[in-house]
């Protein structure tokens, strides 16, 4: 018996659809009663906040960039292990990897590393009987392809048996189901990629929608059998060591203004000894108690710049806890949080939490976007000098004081740059860490904190 049935869900470009079929088939896998474990390709922030709000459970990454070697799949074991199934959904084009000419880090990378079948989500809106010649070629790109599926997207239930049958005749490939278009179950976009879930008005029942449309229109026996077609995986020993008795308390941050967490990071710390305890910059007047380290992470604190800044009392908890060495990282939008001041697109300039004595502005586009690894170019909280992590950047606002206390090199490319500050109880930067990358740096952050749990217990 295969422990761990699972597919893939990809697509031939970002914009396909892979979301919306994605959350519909879980919504309808839960309303089956099945124990469901949901995934993202790729190190998206937001595409996991839809999955964690059809099935009302954490979404975890894989990242073939982050982790080489057999992490990946201990992660997919170690965040699947007693679920009935695991649906994992791509990122980007099926084949898109690192630079635009390389398959690393690419969709079509998990599905080989991890052995999973893959579902390709075919997009039918402008197109009709060009979907079959579309998905060959998909099918036909690399052998093996690990693509043993179609799913046609907002295509008309008049033409669906038409182009299934033709699919399963020309490609030999089952085609489990399609959907129609469904305009009242959009989600829309910005800047940063899909809107948050938790903004979008009505999106319990935009789900219910799409589950029921899932139930009626796709094939979601099949796709349950597929999953048990997955080969099984080989035992991974985890690469953690067992935790220390104390167990440091870390406040992070968690409401509208700062979302973007990837959840392996909050599992890890706990795996190394610690209890998170989430607190609002936004809501909360100051920090919790006991307090033995701080993860502020990214979102979206540009938009909520005003709020943000008439809670004095929390700019001020925080610029205490800086000050006082506790434990600290800050990524992303933490970093901006951290800032004297922001700068909205309006040209308003809002005081914020005042660590570093520079502005946060709006730069209009896209920021260092994608993948980088992260040199220390001295000893800091996470890492020594020369130690290194990959990471990722996803934001539009700039800073006047970005630091340059690693050296960050873009991958198979020539470009660098200096970035992000350190101190030895202080990480904070634009690059949002993956501590699966090198667990090491979460293991001397949570020491750290350790270190402050035993001071507090232990007082002089």
């Amino acid at each position: 018996m295969n422990p761990y049935p699972r597919f893939l869900l990809t697509a031939p470009f970002s914009g396909a659809g892979k979301t919306t079929v994605t959350c519909g088939i879980l919504q309808a896998l839960g309303r089956r009663g099945l124990e469901t474990a949901a995934f993202k390709c790729g190190p998206d922030y937001v595409d996991p906040l839809f999955h964690a709000k059809a099935m009302g459970i954490a979404c975890r990454n894989l990242d073939p960039f982050f982790c080489e070697g057999s992490r990946l799949s201990f992660l997919l074991q170690k965040n699947a292990r007693g679920k009935d199934i695991s649906v994992l959904e791509g990122v980007m084009g099926y084949y898109d990897g690192i630079g635009g000419d390389s398959l690393q880090a690419s969709t079509f990378e998990v599905a080989r590393r991890t052995q999973t079948p893959g579902v390709l989500v075919v997009p039918c809106q402008g197109i009709s009987f060009s979907a079959v010649a579309l998905a060959e070629g998909f099918l036909r790109h690399q052998s093996p392809s690990f693509l043993q599926g179609i799913i046609l997207n907002q295509v008309s239930p008049m033409l669906y048996p038409r182009l299934q049958a033709a699919i399963e005749r020309e490609l030999s490939l089952p085609v489990f189901g399609y959907l129609p278009s469904l305009p009242e179950v959009d989600f829309p976009s910005r800047d940063l990629g899909l809107i948050p879930p938790q903004e979008l008005p009505h999106i319990q029942s935009k789900l219910e929608r799409l589950a029921k449309q899932a139930e009626q229109t796709l094939d979601l026996d099949g796709l349950i059998s597929l999953a048990k077609t997955a080969p099984p995986l080989a035992d991974i020993p985890s690469p953690i060591p067992p935790a220390a008795p104390d167990r440091p308390t870390i406040a992070v941050a968690r409401d509208a203004a700062f979302c973007f967490h990837y959840a392996d990071n909050l599992s890890l710390l706990q795996d190394l000894g610690a209890d998170p305890v989430y607190f609002s910059p936004l809501e909360d007047t100051s920090l919790p108690e006991p307090c033995d380290g701080i993860w502020l992470g990214g979102g979206y604190p540009e938009r909520f710049a005003a709020q943000l800044s008439e809670n004095t009392a929390m700019c001020s908890s925080i610029r205490s806890a800086w000050q006082r060495g506790i434990p600290f990282v800050a990524e992303g939008g933490g970093f901006l949080y951290l800032h004297r001041d922001i700068r909205d697109r309006d040209g308003n300039t809002y005081p914020l939490a005042g660590v570093f004595p520079g502005t946060a502005y709006p730069a209009g586009k896209l920021q260092d976007f994608g993948y980088w690894t992260l040199t220390a170019r001295q000893d800091g909280l996470l890492c020594r000098k020369g130690e290194s992590i990959r990471c990722h950047e996803f934001h539009t606002w700039a800073s006047d004081v970005p630091g340059e206390a690693f050296l960050a090199q873009k991958p198979h490319r020539s470009r660098h740059r200096l970035c992000a500050h350190v101190s030895p109880s202080g990480y904070a930067g634009f690059p949002h860490l993956y501590l699966y990358a090198n667990p090491s740096f979460a293991a001397r952050f949570v020491q750290a904190c350790r270190e402050i749990c035993q001071q507090r217990s232990c007082p002089l």
